[in-house]
């Protein structure tokens, strides 16, 4: 089932602020001491916040057979519905669809299609006279490097590089050696026991995979006979 929450108060919705500029930086609650932020927790274990009711509205929909019971199906279910999907397919009605336009600017291909001058021109004319921008608002926090607060720890360059300095010997060369090649062993005849064993596997296979043809060939023709009785079915059945 698929609901759709949506929380109103005395006057109704009210639609979403899109003018309303997205904070990214950290609330100040986060840079708040732990005492304050346990006693904050304390109080509203103690005497929560009294919020309005939550009004909800759903909206029933029909998502077909659950999929637990899908999979629970015989395999011959799965493949009737399967070949009766493809001939005659099911009429689902119109799909609605709510949508919010974004400018998105200027799409690419429509860039890649401008012959090669207008986005010369339009280079130079940024280069002469660049778009003026809204002046941009930054807020910044200065950080101790020192180490000299909790919050962060830093070691000190110099303590980090006070080592005396070690050289490590070169590495021995690798000595070339001469070798001989080996004289080629005979192999061993096989025995006739190992033989008539590997030719009674040999045979055993032979069998299986004559038999597994077989079975193939014999679904193959089963399912052709019942695509062709559903077809009659649906043509001259009705």
């Amino acid at each position: 089932m698929f609901s759709e929450a949506q929380n109103t108060n005395a006057t109704g919705p009210q639609p979403p602020n899109e003018s309303a500029d997205v904070q990214l930086l950290l609330a100040d609650s986060w840079n708040a001491p732990l005492w304050k932020r346990l006693l904050a927790e304390f109080r509203d274990t103690i005497s929560p916040e009294k919020l309005p009711p939550l009004q909800l509205t759903s909206r029933p929909v029909d998502v077909g057979m659950l999929q637990g019971d899908r999979l629970s199906l015989p395999w011959y279910r799965t493949v009737f519905t399967n070949v009766g999907d493809v001939i005659t397919p099911e009429n689902l009605p119109p799909l609605e669809l709510e949508s919010r336009p974004v400018d998105v600017g200027e799409l690419i291909a429509d860039q890649m299609a401008r012959p090669w001058w207008s986005s010369l021109v339009r280079n130079l004319a940024d280069k002469l006279a660049p778009e003026r921008m809204p002046p941009l608002d930054l807020t910044s926090k200065p950080m101790d490097p020192g180490g000299t607060t909790d919050s962060m720890s830093l070691p000190r360059w110099s303590s980090v590089i006070d080592t005396p300095k070690v050289f490590l010997p070169d590495k021995p060369k690798q000595e070339y050696v001469l070798v001989l090649p080996k004289p080629v062993v005979s192999k061993p005849k096989p025995d006739a026991a190992e033989l008539q064993y590997v030719h009674a596997i040999e045979a055993d296979l032979k069998r299986d995979l004559r038999r597994s043809i077989l079975r193939q060939r014999l679904w193959i023709t089963l399912a052709a006979l019942e695509i062709l009785a559903l077809v009659g079915s649906s043509l001259f059945w009705k």
